[in-house]
């Protein structure tokens, strides 16, 4: 035995799985069960999706065992073919997501901007003029830990920006953008914190404009940085559990949202509130995501309703659009 093939054998032991052609591989899945009409086709799928990334696709179609656990058995009738559509499914959607939340983005930096303008051009360097999450009185007035962790994080976004206006200011404010001006270097997570710190009247004002009240609007924001850090680092979207399930208004305040109240932590209730958003605000494209989800292909074991999509779902007027 080689000395490679020997750290082969070895790094085999250790990760508990060996190497394996996408040839071999091929051969794997068959004997597991899948349909693959087309070993050419095959191959040409696993040179440019990962194998072990198109695992996440293909689980629900794995048999399940008496005990409840996942076999390495495929339901019979599984076809390579089904999967690559379900693939192609999640990119599409995933590129539509990434392109809404892009628009909504946008949005709120201008509305926070905006709206802490009119108290300061730097209030988001002064946490005395920010809500009380920022600023605490007792026991004695200072600045709270999360406005220094937002702090430390906005100066490490402004030091890594090699934006022109950013470079201007250094040169002639010694640094200290306005807020207007300081929002376009923060990514998502600065502005949601951002506006967690902003004080009471402003969160319930930028709120307001989407018929939210601060406290929902901040929880979506939470929710849709973990959309979007999916959509940008190409993660599946495709049948997954969400943790955080944004606030909705009461029953009936908002009935386009009351049908996705039971599914917010599926993947159609997450999206809901990036359409309903999309709506709202007039932003976006708002023809794309439906478009999209009437693209899903309906297979078994994974029917729509799997997803948290209700069967009359394209009569709510959020998803009405064409």
């Amino acid at each position: 035995m080689s000395p490679q093939q020997s750290r082969q054998v070895q790094s085999a032991t250790e990760s508990g799985k060996a190497f394996k052609t996408h040839g071999e591989q091929i051969n794997l899945l068959r004997s597991r069960g899948m349909v693959i009409d087309s070993d050419q086709l095959a191959r040409h799928l696993l040179e440019r999706v990962n194998y072990y990334r198109l695992s996440g696709y293909w689980y629900s179609w794995r048999e399940m065992g008496a005990d409840g656990a996942r076999r390495d058995v495929f339901i019979p009738g599984t076809n390579l073919a089904d999967i690559d559509d379900v693939y192609d499914f999640d990119w599409r959607l995933r590129e539509a997501v990434f392109s809404a939340l892009a628009h909504i983005e946008l949005s709120v930096r201008s509305m926070l901007g905006h709206e802490l303008g009119r108290i300061d051009p730097l209030a988001h360097l002064h946490p005395e003029l920010l809500g009380p999450v920022a600023y605490e009185t007792k026991p004695k007035p200072r600045p709270s830990v999360k406005y220094e962790q937002w702090l430390k994080r906005y100066r490490k976004e402004l030091a890594g920006s090699r934006e022109d206006f950013v470079m201007h200011h250094n040169q002639k404010y010694g640094g200290q953008l306005p807020i207007w001006a300081a929002v376009e270097v923060m990514d998502w997570g600065s502005l949601s914190y951002l506006f967690q710190l902003a004080p009471i009247p402003v969160r319930e004002t930028i709120a307001g404009r989407v018929g939210l009240n601060g406290a929902q609007f901040g929880s979506w924001l939470k929710s849709l940085n973990i959309l979007r850090n999916y959509s940008a680092h190409h993660a599946r979207m495709f049948n997954r559990v969400y943790a955080l399930k944004p606030r909705l208004p009461k029953i009936g305040a908002h009935p386009e949202l009351d049908a996705v109240a039971p599914v917010m932590n599926r993947l159609f209730g997450q999206l809901t509130i990036v359409q309903y958003l999309l709506v709202k605000l007039n932003i976006g494209d708002a023809a794309l995501l439906p478009s999209v989800i009437a693209s899903y292909p309906i297979l078994e074991p994974l029917p729509p309703r799997h997803l948290g999509i209700p069967e009359n779902w394209q009569q709510n007027p959020l998803w009405s659009i064409n």
